[in-house]
């Protein structure tokens, strides 16, 4: 037992001096090259683009005005229709026996009203040489009065039903392209139930949707001559045609919270369901500070940029609101001042606290540290 302690005593200073020569001083973090820019301010313009849509002024939903199976549809989606052309046919049978019977009532009441009114003329003779009172004379006047009623009557149902007869075709009121079909032959439909969608001829609207918080902008953007222009999908900005606002609507979409707005296209040579891009001009600042999109960091929710010291050459986290968009570029409308100087590349890789340098173009003096950086 004493030789084991004898041993553990001798080996103990000796696993100590081995561990201090295992460590090693911790490497000190190289400095990182940045590229950044001086703020200043400058003039700056603010545009919104929004996705649009090209859409008739006037697209109705066309219905049989009454109900019945539907034997044929003559149209499809995209054909082209003239007024009065026959888009769907209804079964007409039960129509047309409707039809008859009230035919059939017109002739029964005018036969009536025929007897009655010849009897009406007699009683008128037999009350002239005194054989029937008054009172009889006026019993008979009033029948025949009723029958002659009944028989206008019959006639109007009559018509009607002619008219029923003929709501077994839809037909168009109005010449425009068919840009939807929602019932299709053998169904049972009720009275109004949509058949076809046309959209009419005439004038279009770009039809585009603007977030809650941005409506009040737009509307006042809007209102200056030139501010909105539209644009078809892939054409060069210089083919945008400007626009005018037609109609905002009073209330949000209740599930995408946004509001529909109506311009009217104008000049702008489109085609239904073609996509445009609309784009709102809000007027230019004076004293406005500029960043690329590279240079704002999300954090938390937050965007960010990061703010160089120049007297420590380290790195501070700073919150900023961004205003819009000018191009590839973003207007700061708070959190910077001009004469700070901002990292405007690789701000991902970077940290709090940081000891940078200033990159500059053409020098190899960023090579060992990005190096280290890989090790």
């Amino acid at each position: 037992m004493h030789q084991n302690l004898s041993r553990a005593l001798v080996l103990a200073p000796v696993l100590a001096l081995l561990a201090a020569c295992g460590r090693q001083e911790a490497a000190p973090e190289p400095e990182r090259a940045v590229r950044t820019l001086v703020l200043k301010a400058e003039s700056a313009g603010m545009s919104h683009e929004y996705a649009a849509e090209v859409r008739a002024r006037t697209e109705s939903r066309l219905s049989f005005r009454v109900g019945g199976k539907i034997l044929t549809r003559k149209v499809n989606v995209g054909d082209s229709v003239k007024p009065g052309q026959v888009l769907a046919q209804l079964d007409p049978q039960d129509l047309m026996l409707s039809q008859e019977a009230a035919r059939a009532g017109v002739l029964a009441a005018r036969t009536t009203r025929d007897q009655l009114g010849a009897e009406f003329k007699r009683f008128i003779e037999l009350r002239e040489q005194g054989f029937i009172s008054a009172a009889e004379l006026e019993r008979r006047e009033s029948a025949f009065k009723t029958a002659q009623a009944q028989l206008e009557q019959m006639k109007a149902q009559a018509s009607a039903q002619t008219n029923q007869a003929g709501y077994a075709q839809l037909v168009a009121d109005a010449a425009g392209v068919v840009t939807g079909v929602e019932a299709e032959p053998g169904m049972v439909v009720a009275a109004g139930t949509p058949v076809v969608r046309v959209a009419q001829d005439g004038p279009r609207d770009v039809v585009f949707s603007v977030p809650e918080d941005q409506l009040s902008a737009v509307q006042s953007y809007a209102a200056k001559p030139g501010a909105l222009t539209a644009r078809l999908w892939g054409a060069d900005k210089s083919a945008a045609q400007p626009v005018s606002l037609r109609e905002v609507p009073a209330a949000a979409d209740p599930i995408t919270r946004t509001f529909l707005l109506k311009a009217d296209a104008g000049h702008l040579q489109a085609k239904l369901g073609q996509t445009a891009t609309v784009t709102i001009e809000a007027p230019r600042q004076k004293q406005a500070i500029k960043l690329p999109l590279a240079a704002i960091l999300q954090q938390q929710g937050q965007s960010t940029v990061w703010v160089l010291d120049p007297a420590q050459m380290m790195l501070k986290s700073q919150v900023v609101q961004v205003g819009g968009a000018d191009g590839n570029e973003v207007l700061i409308a708070g959190g910077l001042n001009p004469g700070q100087e901002v990292v405007v590349a690789g701000v991902h890789v970077l940290k709090v606290g940081q000891r940078v340098k200033r990159y500059q173009e053409g020098s190899a003096a960023a090579a060992p540290s990005a190096s280290a950086a890989k090790h």
